[in-house]
């Protein structure tokens, strides 16, 4: 995630912290840079312009002051006012005094809506919130059957037209399924309220492009079920295109915050750093993966901490929070202190669970003082730990159960059966082993602590 502009910013912050007496020229050469860093990372110009002449002004009065590091207090400007080109501060949805909470997601075909509005169900579903989807594409084929799909995975009810002819509706109405858009959403409203749902998801429509026909539509929608919130969900890969979506959809329907998508790709940064300062509206979510887990909240103060490589601890832990199964994890605990300690069986176990939270790469980016170089020379590979798998899931249970059978003649049978070297497997069982001694070593010393505790 931006790692390229990442990289760039680190580098020039470093390069002025460095310095033991920051003079008014090395500020100017120092935003010269970072003027260049942003504009190629694809912020837009004005708001570029903006930011290092409003860093400017903080930086003139920290230059002349001896009793601090200039450096390191630049690099607070430069953070703080990253924060702000973010938005200043994380903004929660709206959510209605009495339920449900309607939530329109609006966007161009291909920024990712009807994915978001199941992960946006998923979350919500999490945080108590009762979703419910409405499948309002009468246009793209199988879209209403795409949603009822996902809504499948993450357990919440899907309405749409195909409701309406059915007779799902509580005022049962034969209708066809090209049926009115506005007519689908009152009919779903009132079947979530009906069901008791708190909070209504609606998947409109995408085009190729922002058209008159389309928002007109959208202004229709708008003005015949007063939504609390209308999230635009844009494409973070198409920089600052996305940003002139944003406005095109802001001034035609006022939209109330912004959805990124596909923040884990290889985003230049761009529209996140944009979309806000041009419309106002705040960044609420952003993906981060393809599972239905991958949306987390956007938090400016984070966000512009990952950016300048302080990491984002909070993040990591919430996404443990969210992925990881209590009940394995426990039993896992339970048996790194017990005698024998962990088994290639409750590695495999760990490992699948670590998957869950997502690509390696973008954990390893949310700890602090991981650039992108340091992930490029750790070779941090996602289909090490599906080789790694391959080989465990070659060995029988008692194998697994009990690594230290495994002769010579077993590693070259599990080597075949997986598809990789004997060196690979031997490598894999002596890792393994390090890591059973250490962990049973820390089991050790909290069993010791737990004894002092008592008493």
């Amino acid at each position: 995630m931006f790692a390229a502009l990442s990289e760039k910013l680190t580098l020039v912050l470093k390069n002025l912290a460095s310095r033991g007496v920051l003079t008014e020229e090395a500020v100017t050469e120092g935003l010269r840079e970072i003027r260049r860093v942003l504009l190629e990372a694809d912020v837009s110009y004005e708001l570029t312009r903006t930011f290092t002449e409003r860093v400017r002004e903080k930086a003139v009065g920290v230059a002349a002051i001896k009793a601090v590091n200039p450096g390191q207090q630049l690099v607070k400007i430069v953070n703080d006012e990253l924060v702000h080109l973010l938005g200043g501060a994380q903004a929660p949805l709206a959510f209605a005094s009495v339920p449900p909470t309607v939530i329109l997601l609006v966007g161009l075909q291909g920024s990712g809506k009807t994915t978001t509005a199941a992960k946006l169900a998923a979350r919500l579903k999490r945080e108590q919130k009762a979703p419910y989807l409405v499948a309002a594409d009468v246009y793209r084929p199988a879209a209403e059957e795409q949603l009822r799909q996902l809504g499948g995975r993450v357990g919440v009810e899907v309405f749409g037209s195909g409701s309406l002819v059915l007779g799902e509706s509580p005022k049962t109405q034969h209708l066809t399924p090209k049926t009115d858009v506005v007519t689908i959403v009152k009919a779903g409203i009132a079947a979530a309220s009906h069901a008791r749902a708190r909070t209504v998801i609606v998947d409109t429509a995408g085009r190729l492009q922002i058209d008159e026909e389309m928002m007109s539509e959208l202004k229709r929608l708008k003005e015949a079920v007063g939504p609390h919130e209308i999230l635009l969900v844009a494409d973070a890969m198409t920089g600052q295109d996305a940003v002139r979506i944003g406005q095109g959809f802001h001034q035609a329907l006022g939209i109330t915050g912004v959805i990124l998508t596909k923040l884990d790709g290889d985003a230049r940064g761009g529209a996140a750093l944009s979309i806000h300062g041009v419309t106002g509206a705040p960044i609420k979510y952003v993906g981060v993966g393809e599972k239905v887990e991958a949306l987390d909240v956007f938090d400016p103060a984070r966000m512009a901490g990952r950016i300048l490589q302080q990491g984002d601890v909070v993040a990591l832990v919430e996404r443990a929070q969210q992925t990881i199964d209590e009940q394995a994890a426990g039993k896992l605990a339970k048996k790194v202190v017990s005698k024998r300690g962990m088994d290639l069986e409750d590695f495999l176990s760990a490992m699948r669970q670590v998957q869950n939270m997502g690509p390696l790469s973008s954990l390893v980016g949310m700890l602090p003082g991981v650039n992108a170089k340091m992930l490029k020379g750790a070779n941090v590979d996602d289909k090490r730990i599906k080789h790694v798998e391959a080989i465990v899931l070659s060995m029988t249970p008692e194998e697994r159960r009990r690594p230290e059978i495994l002769n010579g003649s077993r590693r070259a049978r599990v080597a075949r059966g997986s598809g990789r070297t004997v060196q690979e497997v031997n490598t894999l069982i002596k890792q393994f082993d390090q890591m059973k001694k250490m962990m049973k070593g820390f089991g050790g010393m909290m069993k010791g602590f737990g004894r002092k505790g008592l008493g």
